[in-house]
């Protein structure tokens, strides 16, 4: 194993990520299996929660799928090593948060929850099963907004100062 990977399993040993994704795997009686590059593999998980296909937490990455699946797949299996490594970077857990940021910011600017997540970017869009869509153009809208709510009040200024003149 490269020594960047034997560094981020044990970062992510060490900042107990790693451990909370073989808790959940232990709650949701989850199989684990050891899978390449110290990454760890949780089969046929489950839970209805997260909608995803695929998810990691530390160096455990979950499939809704079997082993056969996983192995068949070598991009997504890319992609979700990109996330363990992104747990490292972020210390841990903090990358829960981070993440549910980046997923909000990119479900409002293109109605998908990845297409301009950083994190899934990072990740490879692609390998992840992620479309790039196109933003959508949300600050001409409430600039707008905010214009005619102006110009509305204006308006309603002028004709009450033109009324109480007369």
């Amino acid at each position: 194993m490269k020594s960047s990977l034997r560094i981020r399993a044990v970062a992510n040993a060490v900042n107990l990520s790693t451990a909370v994704g073989l808790l959940l795997a232990g709650l949701t009686r989850t199989r684990i299996e050891r899978g390449p590059d110290g990454l760890l593999f949780g089969t046929d998980y489950q839970p209805k929660l997260p909608l995803a296909g695929a998810f990691t937490v530390g160096n455990v990455i979950f499939y809704r799928a079997e082993r056969t699946f996983i192995d068949s797949r070598p991009d997504l299996l890319a992609h979700e090593s990109g996330h363990a490594t992104q747990y490292a970077w972020c210390l841990g857990l903090p990358f829960l948060p981070l993440y549910a940021a980046c997923a909000a910011y990119s479900l409002w600017r293109t109605g998908d929850p990845g297409s301009r997540n950083f994190f899934e970017r990072n990740a490879g869009l692609a390998l992840g099963g992620y479309r790039e869509l196109p933003t959508i153009a949300r600050f001409p809208a409430i600039r707008n907004q905010l214009q005619r709510l102006a110009l509305y009040k204006s308006s309603n200024i002028d004709t009450k100062s033109t009324s109480e003149g007369k």
